[in-house]
């Protein structure tokens, strides 16, 4: 790792300790119609949000993200960000990306917007009327996007596209106020949670990934018997329309979420199963290949599967009713990206557990982020640090491996009994050079391997120190109680302390205060 020349570390501000029969969260409803056009590289959309105040406070006023417009120039916050970063192999060659074409309108009266001073893809939606506590509000808009080619989350490469941060979204309004901030690529997100009904339309020929469940029953009855082909094995079975030329509408539902991103492909290899998580609940699992991808992505239904048994054994029953990945090209950022009930992988040239680990990471993120939404953009170690924690057990557990290590590790390590192997193997790790604390926001870093090494890897490290304090299985309990208690919500740091002193009856005040800690642990 690169020794920072500067440090940019973000002054953590005490968290506000709240009860939780003091908390609220803001709620929202999304209805969205849009429709790719594969030519232009565009999309044309309508968009429907019924938001609802649960907050004591009356608003005036919603910031809205508009996340396209970080493509727009040289001048935004992502372009500086990357711009920055000197960990980049090479320059990325960029087209723009925006949304436009935009007319609020609250409750059918027309609306005004006021800019944000700092950045195009944020926008202040000025309320005809004030929204009191326990009312709403119906905000629509039309919106046009287009795509920029694929380099950071959001794009096109050739006849693939990758359509995520795509529509107009309400920042998040908490008890400590509104979290308005530009999209970066190092640095993610903090949502609403609610529902979306989303209908796409495509051509004809495209396979189309999303969040969310499929309503289209002749689409999906296709999907899945094309995908059950695939999943034996035998010769590859591809998609295609009955209707060439023309355009299809695929309607797409989801609850308790707060994101909505979906992909598109003419070339998609569709694999389909279920997964038996108990008696009475069975999800669908799907991945859309490469035709001429990554030959371990034909394991990619198993390794899917095998990820929700584990995070829900460890954490907490998986509550959605399918889970999808989808094979991306590669990606300068990062070997994968997580979407509610879906996930890009962007890891073309990963060797088979490489795969595994990758799908693991990403799935597993429905879980830390998707079911337990913290502010990833402040406290990015709550999903990036727990989640690889609970990746690293999987590895050690399936495989006597850690995918920071590849073939490094000794033989003689391979074969020690599970215990034994992840000690040496988080000695190791423990003595990686992380001088920044791992309670740093995501802009306090100037390049992606300081990132990397703190949130992803330190964090795990703590985790594991943790273990070792409480124990396995009382951890395991308290991440239990942790989930239960905050799915679907929005924890802060003290919360998922208190969840863990609950459970193991122990005081972690000197566990926490590493949050804050430069250098090893």
């Amino acid at each position: 790792m690169k020794t920072l020349c500067a440090l940019l570390i973000i002054a953590v501000l005490p968290q506000i300790a709240i009860s939780q029969t003091d908390y609220w969260q803001q709620e929202v409803h999304y209805n969205i119609q849009v429709a790719l056009n594969d030519k232009k590289h565009a999309l044309n959309g309508d968009l429907t949000v019924n938001y609802i105040n649960h907050s004591p406070d009356t608003l005036t006023f919603i910031w809205f993200h508009l996340w396209p417009n970080a493509y727009k120039n040289s001048n935004t916050a992502l372009a500086k960000q990357m711009a920055a970063d000197k960990t980049n192999e090479k320059k990325i060659v960029t087209e723009p990306g925006y949304i436009d074409s935009l007319r609020f309108t609250v409750d059918g009266k027309p609306a005004v917007t006021a800019p944000s001073d700092t950045n195009i893809d944020v926008v202040k939606l000025l309320l005809p009327q004030p929204l009191l506590p326990g009312k709403q509000v119906t905000i629509a808009t039309p919106f046009f996007v287009q795509l920029p080619n694929y380099y950071s989350r959001s794009g096109y490469t050739g006849q693939q596209f990758m359509i995520c941060q795509w529509y107009p979204k309400p920042a998040v309004y908490d008890h400590t106020g509104w979290h308005q901030f530009p999209y970066l690529d190092q640095g993610e997100f903090y949502s609403e949670y609610g529902s979306f009904k989303v209908n796409i339309t495509v051509p004809a020929e495209y396979v189309v990934g999303a969040t969310g469940s499929l309503q289209t029953l002749a689409e999906l009855n296709r999907y899945k018997q094309i995908g059950i082909e695939n999943n034996r094995g035998g010769k590859q079975v591809t998609y295609k329309t009955t209707t060439p030329g023309k355009q299809k509408t695929l309607q797409y539902m989801g609850d308790h979420i707060h994101d909505f991103a979906w992909f598109a492909g003419k070339d998609f290899i569709i694999r389909y199963d279920t997964l038996q998580l108990t008696a009475t609940d069975t999800v669908n699992v799907f991945s859309y290949g490469q035709s001429s991808g990554n030959k371990t992505w034909k394991n990619s239904i198993n390794y899917i599967k095998d990820a929700v048994r584990h995070y829900s054994k460890w954490i907490g029953q998986y509550p959605y009713p399918v889970v999808q990945a989808v094979e991306g090209p590669k990606n300068l950022s990062s070997g994968g990206m997580e979407y509610p009930m879906i996930t890009l992988i962007t890891s073309p040239n990963a060797k088979e557990e490489e795969m595994d680990a990758v799908i693991t990471h990403e799935v597993g993120h429905n879980w830390f982020y998707g079911i337990l939404g913290s502010n990833e953009r402040d406290h990015p170690w709550m999903d990036e640090g727990i989640n690889t924690y609970f990746q690293f057990r999987y590895e050690a557990e399936k495989y006597r491996t850690n995918s920071l290590f590849g073939s490094m590790i000794p033989k003689d390590v391979k074969e020690l009994p599970e215990a034994e192997f992840q000690s040496r193997i988080y000695n190791v790790l423990n003595s990686v050079p992380a001088q920044q604390p791992i309670n740093t926001g995501s802009t306090g870093f100037t390049n992606k391997d300081d990132y990397g090494i703190v949130i992803y890897v330190k964090t795990a490290v703590w985790l594991y120190l943790i273990e070792n304090a409480v124990g396995r299985d009382v951890l395991d309990q308290g991440l239990q109680a942790y989930f239960k208690d905050w799915q679907f919500r929005h924890p802060s740091p003290e919360d998922f302390k208190k969840e863990l002193e609950k459970v193991s009856g122990k005081n972690l005040d000197s566990y926490f205060s590493m949050l804050d800690k430069e250098g090893k642990l």
